[in-house]
């Protein structure tokens, strides 16, 4: 394969990324929802750990377990700052 070939694959698995970056959004938002109806705090350090552990024990590398971890922490706060923007209305 070239560079353009390897390209290519990247910028469609980036578009696959965000496909999926705004459907886990999406689902969050949701959540969010029943988290105001039920007054269940947006913050829930014991589901982070659980996703960051599971991430860790499943990732086949070649990013390291610490760097799964923080991509997840980014995508994890945005959504929890989605949420809380979006149920503030609700």
């Amino acid at each position: 394969m070239t560079i353009d070939d390897y390209r290519k694959e990247i910028n469609r698995l980036d578009s696959e990324l965000l496909r999926i970056f705004n459907e886990r959004a999406a689902l969050a938002l949701k959540i969010g929802e029943i988290k105001k109806e039920m007054n269940i705090p947006v913050y829930d350090p014991a589901r982070e750990k659980r996703i960051f552990d599971a991430m860790s024990n499943d990732n086949p590398g070649p990013l390291e377990n610490e760097a799964i971890i923080r991509l997840f922490e980014r995508v994890i706060d945005e959504s929890r700052r989605l949420e809380r923007i979006r149920t503030k209305g609700l």
